[in-house]
């Protein structure tokens, strides 16, 4: 999967100060990201508060970002839960065919066992016609999917080709890239260990800064799969401080306060998150002007 390799991001949902979609503010930015270097778009992954949005509103950000990519980057496309038998009815019945592959997260809630969480994704390969990513982020789901849960689901099922690992456990990618296949991906989901685990081996990152930041994001992770340790080190400890206060109340309260200091589209987000405040606003400014 070589449109896996290297920086994905995964996209925001705009909206208008009345809560409903801004349509050509998702355009602004899936054209801004094409355009500084990102190498493939996700589509309603957490950050894209899929959450918060009804049916009819993810078809319309799917449609949208569909239109504006207009075929120039491979796209991901998020579907996921903590009901195995929903997801496997969606998977059946979206229309996945604009899409390279599937982000599925780890169920969430139910805290299920390394068994619960492999017989899960067992279903989900058997239902899906594209290929899948894992995705472990056991801050939001409340459980861990152990290396040996990845590898043993790797080896099981062809289509299940990568894992977006956001456990923020530098020493677990490691033993992820260490005992899955050479073919398996083992690609970021945390911005700012992303360098890290490029350089142990990993595929590259699916990130929040890289969508507010893409240009230099991008080419940090370019150079460490170059392994141009000094200049991709560079770009990681300028773009540090931005990635502690994007994350610092909230995502994606911090990425699209980025977003509508760029004046690509506003801040608004949905209850029961909330936009950030006015002092990490300042801090967020600060930085981009002397970026």
């Amino acid at each position: 999967m070589k449109e896996l390799i290297g920086t994905g991001v995964a996209l925001i949902t705009p909206f208008k100060d009345d809560f409903s979609i801004d349509v050509e503010g998702l355009k602004r930015v899936v054209n801004f990201n094409i355009a500084n270097g990102i190498d493939y778009l996700v589509v309603l992954g957490t950050t894209a508060e899929s959450a918060t949005l009804s049916n009819a509103e993810k078809q319309l950000v799917i449609d949208t970002i569909v239109k504006a990519n207009a075929g120039r980057l491979p796209l991901v496309l998020g579907i996921g839960g903590n009901n195995t038998q929903a997801v496997v009815e969606e998977l059946k019945t979206t229309n996945v065919s604009s899409f390279t592959a599937i982000l599925s997260v780890s169920p969430y809630y139910n805290k299920p066992t390394q068994e619960g969480i492999y017989q899960h994704f067992a279903a989900i390969s058997e239902a899906s016609e594209k290929p899948i990513i894992i995705y472990n982020v056991p801050g939001r789901t409340a459980s861990n999917i152990l290396p040996e849960t990845v590898k043993r689901l790797a080896a099981d099922f062809e289509n299940i080709v990568a894992i977006k690992e956001a456990s923020g456990d530098i020493v677990q990618a490691m033993k992820l890239i260490n005992i899955c296949s050479k073919d398996f991906l083992v690609i970021s989901g945390d911005d700012m260990i992303t360098l890290a685990m490029v350089l142990a081996g990993g595929a590259g990152v699916i990130s929040v800064i890289g969508e507010g930041f893409p240009k230099e994001f991008s080419e940090m992770v370019r150079l460490g799969l170059d392994k141009k340790v000094e200049e991709a080190y560079k770009i990681h400890y300028k773009l540090a401080p931005a990635i502690d206060y994007i994350f610092e109340e909230g995502n994606p309260a911090g990425i699209k306060s980025v977003f509508k200091n760029l004046g690509i589209c506003g801040d608004t987000v949905r209850l029961p998150l909330v936009s950030i405040g006015q002092v990490l606003q300042c801090k967020i400014d600060s930085f981009i002007t002397n970026l």
